[in-house]
């Protein structure tokens, strides 16, 4: 028998697909029988994962937006970087009552802190309290993640060494730079072990991330701070505009928590600063670590009532552009 044409092939698939045809009628494709895709691939995976992002103090604006004092908010950026990797995001208001934030924290699969600049107070105060919760969590053994970004890894830092002074001065303002690895046994089963080598690579040459900050820690005092040492890993260094080395990425030794000084929801969602990367390496970038995040957080227990998320959603909010009023966000969530 001679063997078909090569053109044929794809005909002959699409036929083997069709359901026998009447009256001259086309066939019909054959689909899977109802119900045959309902069952989830795997029962401890949470695929309505849940966020707390805790609001900062201001407007995001240095007061031009909303200067009430009472006042706090959350770049829509940052909801944005959540919602990319699968998940919806509850407000943890910082100034609400304790008794509120701990029924939020109980609607959540894991918790964001933001960038910022507020160290002390408050606020501070509610980032402690937050951070114990995510610590107690998971020594209960209950999976409960956190990714603090430039503030939030600040205050981190000074509360796992419970010293408010552990912090450096650096001058990475409104700078794109590279990320180095110093150890690369280290990233096996953090966030870059998704990283294609050859995107490694490329942040390591290539400024494909958004520094903002005047604070950071270097390496040196990290590792000579026992608390710290012991509690985090190094994963990432940047050196800022002076060539001075800090900390860019860690990673905790026994909890599902990571820390950047840079910010990476800034490359896809953020257009105020021309220094802000927008590749599409940097987008990548981005992607992968909000993908990682929430795959963390799909692996919480938690299964909140869906009436109680629905009623805390930021969808509540109405987000408000900043026009020329702010030079960091393009859109704000405001609380008063």
């Amino acid at each position: 028998m001679a063997s078909l044409p090569q053109h044929l092939l794809p005909v002959l698939l699409l036929l083997a697909l069709l359901g026998p045809s009447s009256a001259g009628a086309p066939g019909v494709i054959r689909l899977p029988r109802a119900g045959a895709c309902a069952a989830p691939a795997d029962p401890a995976v949470y695929d309505r994962p849940v966020i707390g992002i805790v609001t900062h103090p201001g407007d995001g604006a240095a007061g031009r937006i909303n200067n009430g004092t009472s006042t706090s908010y959350i770049g829509a950026s940052y909801v944005k970087f959540v919602e990319a990797g699968g998940a919806r995001v509850i407000p943890l208001i910082y100034n609400e009552p304790d008794e509120r934030l701990l029924q939020k924290l109980s609607l959540v699969n894991g918790v964001l802190f933001t960038g910022g600049s507020v160290k002390s107070g408050p606020y501070f105060e509610t980032i402690k309290k937050v951070f114990q919760y995510v610590l107690d969590k998971n020594d209960a053994g209950v999976p409960f993640p956190l990714f603090a970004q430039c503030l939030g890894f600040e205050l981190v830092s000074m509360i796992v060494s419970k010293d408010n002074n552990i912090l450096e001065s650096f001058h990475a303002s409104d700078q794109a730079s590279t990320l180095q690895f110093p150890n690369y046994s280290s990233l096996q089963g953090s966030v870059f072990e998704r990283f294609h080598p050859d995107l490694i690579r490329k942040l390591s040459t290539s400024c494909l991330v958004m520094q903002n900050h005047k604070y950071g820690i270097s390496p040196k005092r990290l590792r000579e701070n026992d608390a710290l040492s012991s509690f985090f890993k190094i994963l990432t260094t940047s050196p800022d505009e002076n060539g001075e080395v800090y900390v860019s990425t860690v990673e905790a030794q026994k909890y599902p928590i990571t820390c950047t000084q840079w910010h990476p929801e800034k490359a896809i969602f953020e257009w105020r600063k021309p220094m802000i990367p927008h590749s599409e390496d940097a987008v990548q970038v981005t992607q992968h670590f909000a993908n990682y995040f929430i795959s963390q957080a799909r692996k919480s227990p938690n299964r909140p009532p869906a009436d109680k998320v629905l009623d805390n959603l930021i969808y509540n909010y109405i987000p408000t552009f900043s026009g020329k009023t702010s030079k960091s966000f393009e859109l704000v969530y405001l609380f008063s």
